[in-house]
């Protein structure tokens, strides 16, 4: 399978020369080709997913055909720094920024292959009509984001347990998803639970405002093939003390791989 021979591998790019859809050059709007793929992917295997029979390779699958429906319009995507999922056999803390829905359905095609994976995600998302079924079968870490004390005491207690039986975590410690890094707003939740598990952090920025958050229905937004995919994956790091200075190593990469990302998609 060929996400599987992605995930083998230390940097992966969209080919420059791969030619759009035919369909893709008929709709204009780049939305109208994307969006009803989307809903495909994710309606066929929400069914497997209430059904029961979602299983971690099908849901590495079904997270590279959203990568292929990307490509298929014309957005390019780079990921680097993969050997650092493989550097630690156990499981890890992902601790990234938020920028988009894109994330969230591309990352398990690229960590899954290689490490059990689930993410924390705020309960709402367990009780929509398509993507409900498929992350309640990940056996996701569950915050309500009313209650801060509450949400730390259940990421620190379910999250320690699913490190422990072997399952690694992506965490984004934004309160919401944003073009913008702002570091103020960048809690060390996943700092926390990184220590207290005694499991290495592997930090990971991305630039994913191709797929744009929707003024109406924040999954919906601006699908712009102008714009580049980034995802990069940073060294393993050990927690130590109370953790800050590895939090500010994680802020510190995210910041920098923005600038570089910025300055390079201008060229």
């Amino acid at each position: 399978m060929k996400f599987v021979a992605i995930a083998e591998k230390d940097r992966y790019a969209t080919d420059p020369d791969r030619p759009r859809s035919i369909f893709s050059k008929i709709f204009l709007r780049p939305k109208f080709m994307f969006y009803p793929q989307v809903i495909w992917i994710i309606a066929v295997n929400s069914r497997k997913a209430a059904r029961g029979i979602y299983s971690d390779h099908d849901w590495a699958s079904s997270s590279f055909e959203i990568v292929w429906a990307l490509e298929n319009i014309g957005i390019r995507i780079e990921i680097t720094g993969m050997q650092s999922l493989r550097k630690n056999t156990g499981p890890v803390v992902f601790i990234g920024n938020h920028m988009s829905t894109l994330e969230t359905l591309v990352l398990p095609g690229i960590i899954q292959p290689v490490k059990p994976v689930t993410f924390v995600v705020k309960q709402s998302l367990l009780t929509t009509p398509f993507f409900g079924p498929i992350m309640r079968s990940r056996d996701p870490v569950v915050v309500g984001r009313t209650n801060p004390r509450e949400d730390l005491r259940t990421v620190l207690e379910d999250g320690t347990k699913k490190l422990s039986e072997g399952k690694s975590i992506v965490i984004f410690p934004q309160s919401t998803r944003s073009v913008d890094f702002n570091p103020s707003e960048f809690n060390s939740l996943g700092i926390k639970l990184a220590l207290k598990a005694g499991v290495p952090v592997v930090p990971v920025a991305l630039k994913t405002d191709a797929w744009g958050i929707g003024r109406f229905i924040k999954d919906f937004g601006t699908v712009d093939r102008t714009k580049k995919v980034h995802f990069a994956f940073g060294e393993p790091l050990r927690v130590s003390g109370r953790g800050a200075d590895e939090h500010q190593m994680v802020i510190g990469f995210i910041r920098e791989k923005l600038r570089e990302w910025s300055r390079g998609d201008k060229k």
